[in-house]
């Protein structure tokens, strides 16, 4: 499944990367090692961010929707074992 991307958010996240990229060559960081470090600090504050959106949206079902809570972690569960298949290759 896609998801289509805000352009603005694209923007963003390429002013992000030119930014941060320069603070660490600004530190003394090789170029090409430093557009590595921001890439990845970029990507984890992002996994950090959507980790934290998502375990809100849990602890809301179980209040609110109790009923639905079981069935969605059954599926976060599912989700995670599938990734895993695929991080390791065991299709």
């Amino acid at each position: 499944m896609d998801f289509p991307s805000a352009s603005g958010q694209d923007d963003i996240r390429k002013e992000a990367l030119v930014a941060l990229t320069a603070k660490l060559v600004q530190q003394g960081h090789p170029v090409n090692y430093a557009q590595h470090m921001a890439t990845a600090s970029i990507f984890q504050a992002d996994l950090e961010l959507r980790n934290a959106q998502f375990s809100r949206l849990l602890a809301w079902l179980k209040e609110y929707h109790g009923e639905l809570y079981p069935e969605a972690v059954e599926i976060v569960e599912s989700v995670r074992q599938e990734f895993e298949r695929r991080i390791t290759g065991q299709f």
